[in-house]
């Protein structure tokens, strides 16, 4: 491959192509370029959806709510977050209920994951 071939497919790649694929190539190569694309738009699409869906979720919380969800994340325990914020760890509790219900998260590792993975950091 010429420094004029590597310089090409160095700029396919950064416009999004997937694979490069040289001369002579045969149709088994071509067909699995081709699914491997298919595949990936997939996923990138599930990705993208989970992002907004997330991101819908979290625009739904209060600033209070956003500020518990900041230091649930942060892996803080209630009565930290409650003295940070200058309110009591039963109101920690009632926000964190609040965010767990809007975020419809089951589980604080499921909200941190959800928040971290597909919305971005908290």
């Amino acid at each position: 491959m010429s420094s004029a071939d590597v310089a090409l497919a160095v700029a396919a790649m950064k416009a999004g192509a997937v694979d490069f694929i040289e001369k002579p190539f045969d149709d088994k190569a071509l067909l699995d370029a081709i699914q491997s694309a298919l595949t990936r738009h997939a996923q990138d699409a599930e990705s993208r959806a989970r992002r907004s869906e997330v991101q819908a979720r979290l625009d739904l919380l209060s600033v209070r709510e956003r500020e518990v969800l900041d230091g649930l994340v942060a892996g803080k325990p209630n009565k930290i977050i409650a003295f940070e914020l200058g309110i009591s760890a039963r109101t920690v509790e009632v926000y964190r209920a609040n965010v767990m219900t809007k975020m419809r998260a089951e589980s604080l590792s499921e909200l941190v994951r959800m928040v971290l993975l597909d919305g971005g950091a908290a």
